[in-house]
């Protein structure tokens, strides 16, 4: 599987990637505000991070998660702030409780995963009832930047995925002619008292 290589951990941070994709604007945008608890899955140096801490506040927080540890020492030179921490973890197991989050970020990681489904359903379950699921990937289309097309997961096929996985889909489209967004929650099947706090 195609994985993005640390060593260019800093475009990641590049003002031309703010330009088109602003934090703090998307992410308020797709329902995260004051308070909430948030799993940054798949962090890297931080793009998306720092702008959920400012946008939660003093009284959220933000777990910054990801596997490889270079890009999670990128993240610690950036001087996140206190309601920020930071969660080394494997692919398919995140050392955090069940149902303690809020919401949960999937930004340009689901094509990464080795198994998709596995993947979400982790994700899933660090959701609390009422928490939801953002999802951005990269459009499978042939083009200059991004995973080659072969590693692609585009809209249908994610959505696909993402509902397999106990979600219900609430909203999809695409973000950019390179990225698309899917926004869900939880099954009512799937709530359970223990998501109660």
């Amino acid at each position: 599987m195609h994985k993005f290589d640390p060593a260019n951990r800093a475009r990641l941070l590049s003002d031309e990637r703010r330009r088109e994709l602003d934090p703090l604007n998307f992410l308020p945008s797709n329902g995260l505000s004051s308070g909430m608890c948030i799993a940054d899955i798949g962090c890297g140096p931080g793009f998306f991070t720092l702008s959920a801490a400012e946008i939660v506040g003093a009284d959220g927080k933000v777990y910054a998660i990801d596997t490889e540890e270079l890009m999670l020492e990128e993240l610690k030179k950036r001087n996140t702030p206190g309601n920020v921490t930071i969660v080394q973890s494997d692919e398919h197991h995140i050392p955090l409780e069940d149902y303690s989050c809020d919401f949960a970020l999937l930004a340009f990681v689901l094509h990464e995963a080795k198994e998709k489904g596995t993947f979400l359903n982790e994700a899933k379950r660090l959701l609390r009832v009422e928490g939801r699921l953002l999802l951005i990937d990269w459009e499978k289309k042939v083009e200059e930047r991004g995973p080659p097309f072969e590693e692609r997961v585009g809209m249908e096929e994610a959505a696909s995925l993402v509902e397999a996985s106990g979600f219900i889909i609430e909203e999809r489209g695409n973000l950019t002619s390179s990225y698309f967004t899917i926004r869900a929650g939880r099954k009512e099947e799937d709530e359970q008292d223990g998501g109660q706090d």
